[in-house]
């Protein structure tokens, strides 16, 4: 008989690791709380396509495909602009609709044998001593031999693991981006010369925003790294259609409030009967939150784990080489970059503003994606720019303490244990999130 595994959640990595598994023979079922067309935010993403192929998916059809800009990053003050060219930047990075890659993976997973059970609340693990064994849901209790934690970053299951599984339960301060999203008529039909405006901690606010101008609407985002209402976000928006006048008030789709998480990735993503993946696994790339991309290739890691396991006892053992190939192929990479953003979290708009007119900063550390670069190397780049750095004394401690913790950081990703044992993970795990503190 077929072994049962149950996704819980329709996060994209979810869903494309139950294709997988299913395409492998498994039996496998995904429980969103969603309706099937109330999948996804009513927004678009950039993300890299080659992660598609990861999961068994062609790149979709050029039709599904946005037009992108270049983008324009604006100082705290917005005195200074840093301009990419997007032909140079983007890489293998695509736009779409985010109902639109739903439409894509849920289709795939559909054709693999995936059944889906929409609307149904997820409301915490089912646990046989330290094993997890099921989901309880507004509809009964839900029993398998695996459970995929694919519920976001606020995830029920995840947040009510017993102490002995040795997993995280939830994020601190500082560790989710509180985002505004929505479109706006285009109020201005003017040429706009810097068409996607990036806003670097804008009016004092520890956050990033921006304002996009697409053929067809206006694009606002809003997010801060503190908590963040409708109602404050609505009165920030003010500000920026004073300086957008292509910014209309008409508000055409989106506006929703959404919680992502900006952190180094979950130090302990796997217990027995139990692995988390996505925003579960806190998968998004710091900063920026973009983790379409690492969530598919996190699928593909998971269901060449699973299917390997000739026990079949999805363990924490056994699981453990997905957590082990994730972290130092991809995770680990990339923690760096949640150290930097505590260290901007430190810094006064200010000296954003001097490190922009002394090159301290220039466009290439801003250009950030998933496939690595950007504020990943900046540790490196800095040695060649100490001269302008200690004219503010305050500024080069900031930076001689985040050199320090990142050199702490490279020495502790490499002290992951290569197997698993619940002891040496725990030490390993303790040390880890010791640093982001």
């Amino acid at each position: 008989m077929a072994k049962k595994i149950i996704v819980a959640g329709g996060g994209h990595g979810g869903i494309g690791c139950a294709a997988l598994l299913a395409e492998a023979g498994f039996d496998v079922t995904v429980y969103e709380r969603h309706s099937r067309e109330n999948m996804g935010y009513d927004w678009t993403d950039i993300f890299n396509s080659k992660s598609f192929s990861e999961i068994g998916v062609d790149m979709p059809d050029e039709s599904k495909l946005l037009p992108m800009h270049n983008m324009s990053f604006c100082s705290p003050s917005a005195k200074m602009i840093l301009r990419n060219n997007i032909d140079e930047a983007r890489g293998s990075d695509i736009k779409m609709e985010r109902k639109e890659i739903y439409n894509v993976i849920i289709d795939k997973a559909e054709k693999a044998g995936v059944k889906f059970e929409y609307e149904t609340e997820i409301i915490s693990p089912v646990m046989a001593g330290d094993r997890v064994i099921g989901i309880k849901t507004d509809k009964g209790d839900i029993l398998g031999d695996l459970v995929i934690d694919a519920c976001g970053c606020e995830s029920p299951i995840r947040s009510q693991l017993p102490e002995c599984c040795g997993i995280e339960k939830n994020m601190k301060e500082l560790e989710k981006f509180y985002v505004y999203r929505a479109f706006y008529n285009r109020a201005d039909t003017n040429e706009v010369l810097d068409k996607y405006k990036v806003y670097m901690l804008p009016k004092g606010v520890f956050g990033i925003a921006w304002v996009a101008d697409d053929e067809d609407y206006s694009d606002i985002l809003i997010g801060s790294f503190s908590p963040l209402t409708k109602e404050e976000a609505l009165e920030r928006a003010e500000y920026f259609r004073a300086e957008n006048p292509v910014l209309g008030t008409e508000l055409l789709r989106g506006g929703e409030m959404v919680t992502i998480p900006v952190r180094q990735t979950l130090a302990v993503m796997v217990a027995d009967g139990y692995a988390a993946i996505g925003d579960s696994a806190f998968m998004t790339v710091p900063i920026i939150g973009s983790g379409i991309a690492n969530s598919f290739r996190a699928a593909k890691i998971l269901a060449d784990t699973i299917i390997k396991d000739k026990t079949e006892t999805y363990s924490a053992e056994t699981l453990w080489d997905y957590e082990y190939n994730y972290q130092t192929k991809i995770g680990f990479p990339l923690s760096s970059m949640a150290l930097v953003k505590l260290m901007l979290g430190k810094i006064k708009p200010e000296q954003l503003d001097y490190m922009f007119e002394s090159r301290i900063i220039t466009i290439n550390e801003l250009s950030v994606s998933d496939e690595g670069g950007g504020l990943i190397d900046i540790n490196a780049e800095l040695i060649n720019k100490g001269k302008a750095m200690i004219k503010d004394r305050n500024l080069t401690g900031h930076f001689l303490s985040l050199a320090k913790s990142m050199a702490i950081l490279a020495a502790v990703n490499k002290q992951l244990p290569k197997h698993y044992g619940r002891y040496a993970v725990k030490q390993w795990a303790d040390k880890y999130n010791a640093i982001f503190k």
